[in-house]
Formats: C-alpha cells, structure tokens, sequence
C-alpha cells in the first residue's frame, strides 16, 4: 500500500516527553516527518533516529517541520531507547502498532509484532509529498536528505 500523494492517516499516541501528540495538531504549523521504527532493539532505527535528531532543531527552527518517530514498543522501552542513544527528539509508543499499520504495516517478527520500518514527509496539507518503505533492515532515509527535500520544495535535490 502506497501513501504518497494521498493523505496521512491522523493518529494520537503517548510520547516520551509524558503527554499525547496527534499528527493534525503538529501540521497546524508546518509540515512534519513521521518516522516508523521498528521497535527499541532495532539497530537501524536507532541510527536513522540520530540522524533525525541532528537535524531536528534546525527543521523547527527555519522551516516548522516537526520530527515525529513512532515505535512499535509500549512507552518505556521507548524512553528507554530515547535516553541511551541520547536522542533530541521525543518519541512516540505505538505499542499495537496501530499507527504503523496504516503507514508502512507490521509484520510478526522474533521480536513480537513489529512496525516496517518507514519515512514520511506530510505537507502542511496532511499530503504525504515522500514516502520511502525499507526492502532491507539497513534501507532508510537519513535527516539531512530530508531537510533538503523540504526546502527544495518536495522534489529530490541530488536528482538530475
């Protein structure tokens, strides 16, 4: 199932900072990144994570882009997972992967039921202008290509 083009299902979840976010409330005042991650163990998701949160102010701060990364873990693994990569973002527990559901989908894993990991770019508009799905454990989308993709308008800057 494919989302880009259409619009971003709405979704409220806990988040690490101890309060519930919901997307339409975040797309109030710019456009946001939602981030599926596969649960707190994922290695990847981590890395992907970090480079989000390198990133994450400077989005905030010039263009209203807030990062929002959903995790398929019930909330304290997911704070867990915020503290020990030291992250500057806050995280978002999709503990029955409901959310992941309808972006990226789940699968059953060693590890429980677990969210594919996935990035998404939704405009001001709840449009969803980037969606890239991992084929692989290593396959994501990093921070920086995310914010050149935003301020150049939603179209790829190293195409062409």
């Amino acid at each position: 199932m494919s989302l880009d083009q259409s619009e971003a299902p709405d979704f409220t979840l806990e988040s690490t900072a101890g309060d519930t976010v919901s997307l339409s409330e975040y797309l109030d005042d710019g456009p946001a990144v939602v981030l599926v991650n596969r649960g707190h163990w994922c290695s990847f998701c981590a890395e992907q994570l970090q480079t989000f949160s390198e990133v994450s102010y400077d989005l905030w701060f010039n263009d209203n882009v807030d990062i929002l990364p959903v995790v398929t873990d019930p909330l304290p693994k997911v704070t867990e997972m915020r503290d020990r990569y030291d992250l500057d973002i806050q995280l978002l527990a999709d503990p029955e992967g409901e959310v992941a559901e309808q972006y990226s989908g789940t699968e059953e894993t060693s590890h429980g039921l677990t969210g594919i990991a996935g990035t998404y770019v939704i405009d001001e508009d709840g449009t969803v202008q980037y969606e890239q799905v991992a084929d692989h454990p290593a396959d994501r989308t990093y921070g920086n290509f995310v914010r050149y993709y935003i301020r150049n308008e939603y179209e790829d800057p190293f195409s062409g």
